[in-house]
């Protein structure tokens, strides 16, 4: 059998069409290749948003914080200026308390000169009574009043019993003499009275 001879490749050897070829009928128009440069997308074309918010959200976080220093500054600084308030009165109450313990001496002498000279009526005595009171009025203004009461209920917040007597006509327990004033009340007592006591058989 005889053999034909083959027919050349048509597409090997025609040419490259022209870029105004029209194509045949019944075939699609010839599209072009990818493109082999990167595009650049929506996200890297447009500007960084987000850049402006995040530095809001620093300076936000950094003014609470400083708002936060500050606030435990002020809470720091009363604290400190409430305790120096109480060392100071603290301070005060042991000076008032020295002060006026330093009266009771004299104090003292002059009850012991009044207790001699009742029965006078001289200037003397006059004099030493007023200074008496004198004193007395001082501590009471340091917050010191006295307390030499008698016809009284025994107290033994302000009351320190020295003796006791019988007398069936006094309520147990009732104060007949002061031998020596005290002086304060409660935490601020220089001294408690010094008292005799009634009791009953």
């Amino acid at each position: 059998m005889t053999r034909l001879p083959e027919e050349p490749d048509r597409a090997a050897s025609v040419g490259p069409a022209p870029k105004d070829a029209v194509s045949p009928p019944g075939e699609e128009p010839h599209q072009p290749g990818p493109t082999l440069w990167p595009q650049a997308t929506a996200d890297e074309a447009r500007p960084d948003a987000a850049g402006p918010a995040s530095a809001a959200d620093e300076h936000a976080a950094a003014v609470r914080e400083l708002e936060d220093r500050w606030r435990r500054a002020l809470a720091d600084l009363d604290n400190l200026r409430k305790r120096h308030a109480r060392e100071l009165e603290r301070e005060r109450m042991v000076e008032r308390s020295r002060t006026a313990a330093a009266f009771l001496p004299v104090l003292d002498n002059l009850e012991l000169a009044l207790s001699h000279a009742d029965a006078d009526s001289g200037a003397v005595v006059e004099g030493v009574r007023a200074v008496r009171d004198q004193a007395v009025g001082v501590l009471e203004q340091l917050g010191y009043p006295r307390h030499a009461e008698t016809g009284v209920a025994f107290d033994p917040a302000h009351h320190e019993v020295v003796s006791v007597v019988d007398d069936p006509d006094i309520e147990p327990g009732t104060v007949v003499q002061v031998l020596r004033p005290g002086y304060g009340d409660g935490d601020r007592q220089l001294r408690p009275a010094s008292v005799t006591v009634a009791k009953r058989e």
